[in-house]
């Protein structure tokens, strides 16, 4: 990715064929979609890439099962669709993951959930050519759902075995890093040409003779005011889409968003072990939340409800945590408790007030694209399975209304570069849960990380004790990934933040990597001390760490 201060000057000296808002994962499939096409681009983020919606989803990519209750048909079969490509283009990043439907006290596995499996299964299958009968076995396609018996159960999920399951369902979607999807796309992005810059916080849409040609932002380092020029602006900043529009604008261009909280929590993998598989639990009336496996840790969420507060640092609420922990501690027999959590957060879905006075969790997830007459488009909505289709949505009306000849080309563009753990060479101190967590998180690029690891042996050491994660990658996060505090390496580059809170609470515990990130950006000793001591606070104000408040009381 290119360097911040390059970035900044490209920005100011050249015109753009088109200027992204936003830097999450539509934001950025609009980039590389547009880029790929052949027009100049450039994108622009407020804070950091992914700091919004796009590092506090489930890290599922996957259908909706429980779109289907909803007879949402088309949503799924798009999105299972999606699935199946993106393992083709990036299977680094996007993995076949185990989900199982239990069944207990001598019971056979629900009925309508195996109906409802049957549609997955019949929608999740490609098709080619116009009778839709023949299916193309270019893409990955999972495994059709079938019974298990419960020993199989428990095999995959251990964590059930005080309740002898009797059987069970399994079914395969998708899990990844949503936070390494999105900056392996604006890497891909970049490759095309786009130009993308991060802490560019923009203030104002600007026009020419009514039309949207560009905007101007705030850079947060220097707190200048500065403009980007564009001959078309695309507005992809989710949760903040009804904030970023021209001047004078009809209300109805402009979509009005309806946020929903989700609220996660992780936990120990020895106080919930999960295997490899996931597992669906009930949460009570008729909800379902997710209990998966996930760099190591449990994963439990989510929770989908109306959010009035601060959309920019949205904290998991006590209430839903609580409903977590119990929907957890009721199926599987535990005493969980917050003292028990590593890690917790929050995000705010970007759903499309309609007026139905129904509840969020009954909310299509269906994107929206809309056009104000300044010619700016704004595209919102939708879910991270969904980001292809939504930025080829986008970039089709550029391209008809500016009458080019230019298909989209991003169902062929690989998403980085697959590496086998065993083909990477590493120092001896690194070992093979470091080297897996590496080709799965940056693929071949992993090769970057190592060669600095050995290249300066101390960055072979672990950022937290116990955990994978290697102090080369603090340096590689911002050499190449513009990463500039502390918060976006522990909450972003790596999620140590959400994997081991509790480790994590002084300034003294990340000082390592403030010193690092000092080293690599050219920081004064005052200001290496400010980035470790802003972290505690960062972390307070994300919600991350539920079981600091029960230790301390």
């Amino acid at each position: 990715m290119i360097v911040r201060d390059r970035a900044l000057d490209v920005l100011q000296s050249e015109r753009f064929d088109l200027l992204v808002v936003g830097g999450g994962i539509t934001g950025a499939g609009v980039a590389l979609d547009a880029a790929s096409r052949g027009y100049s681009v450039a994108l622009v983020e407020k804070a950091d890439f992914a700091s919004g919606t796009s590092s506090r989803s489930s890290k599922l990519v996957h259908g909706g099962l429980r779109y289907l209750q909803n007879f949402d048909l088309g949503l799924v079969r798009e999105a299972l669709l999606e699935r199946q490509l993106m393992v083709k283009l990036a299977p680094h990043l996007v993995r076949p993951l185990p989900m199982v439907v239990p069944a207990f006290n001598g019971a056979r596995p629900d009925r309508l959930v195996g109906i409802g499996l049957n549609m997955y299964d019949v929608m999740a299958t490609p098709v080619r050519g116009r009778r839709g009968s023949r299916r193309d076995d270019s893409f990955w396609s999972p495994a059709r759902h079938r019974t298990i018996s419960g020993e199989h159960v428990v095999e995959l999920l251990p964590a059930l075995a005080d309740r002898q399951p009797t059987g069970g369902y399994l079914f395969y979607d998708c899990q990844t890093d949503d936070v390494r999807l999105v900056l392996t796309v604006l890497g891909e992005a970049e490759r095309f040409g786009a130009v993308t810059l991060n802490g560019a916080d923009v203030v104002e849409v600007l026009t020419e003779n009514g039309r949207a040609a560009g905007v101007a932002f705030v850079e947060s380092g220097s707190g200048q005011r500065l403009e980007v020029q564009a001959d078309n602006v695309v507005n992809a900043t989710g949760v903040w889409a009804d904030q970023i529009r021209p001047e004078v604008v009809e209300e109805e261009d402009v979509p009005r968003i309806a946020p929903s909280r989700g609220t996660h929590v992780l936990l120990d993998a020895a106080d919930l072990p999960m295997g490899h598989a996931a597992c669906i639990v009930p949460a009570g009336e008729g909800r379902m939340i997710f209990s998966l496996p996930w760099y190591g840790r449990t994963l439990v969420g989510t929770t989908d409800n109306d959010f009035d507060g601060d959309i920019a640092v949205p904290r998991p609420a006590e209430a839903d945590v609580e409903y977590l922990l119990d929907a957890v501690n009721t199926y599987f027999g535990t005493s969980l408790t917050e003292s028990s959590l590593v890690g917790a957060y929050a995000g705010v879905r970007p759903l499309i007030s309609s007026g139905d006075p129904r509840k969020s969790v009954d909310i299509s997830r269906r994107a929206e694209l809309y056009e104000t007459s300044s010619g700016m488009l704004t595209i919102t909505g939708g879910k991270l399975t969904t980001w292809r289709r939504m930025a080829k949505q986008t970039v089709d009306r550029l391209v008809e209304r500016g009458g080019r000849d230019a298909p989209c080309r991003t169902a062929e563009i690989p998403l980085g570069m697959e590496a086998r753990p065993a083909d990477l060479q590493a120092p001896d101190q690194v070992g093979e849960g470091a080297l897996s967590q590496l080709a799965f998180r940056y693929g071949h690029a992993a090769r970057k990380v190592l060669a600095l690891a050995t290249e300066r042996p101390e960055l072979a050491a672990p950022i937290v004790p116990g955990r994978p994660d290697l102090l080369a990658e603090v340096a590689i996060a911002a050499r190449h990934e513009q990463a500039r505090s502390v918060a976006d390496v522990l909450l972003r580059r790596t999620r140590l933040g959400l994997l081991a809170a509790p480790q994590l609470r002084d300034a003294e515990a990340v000082r390592p990597v403030a010193e690092l990130l000092g080293e690599e950006l050219g920081w004064s000793p005052g200001e290496v001390e400010a980035a470790a001591e802003a972290w505690p606070e960062a972390a307070v104000a994300e919600g991350i760490d539920p079981a600091r408040a029960t230790s301390t009381s």
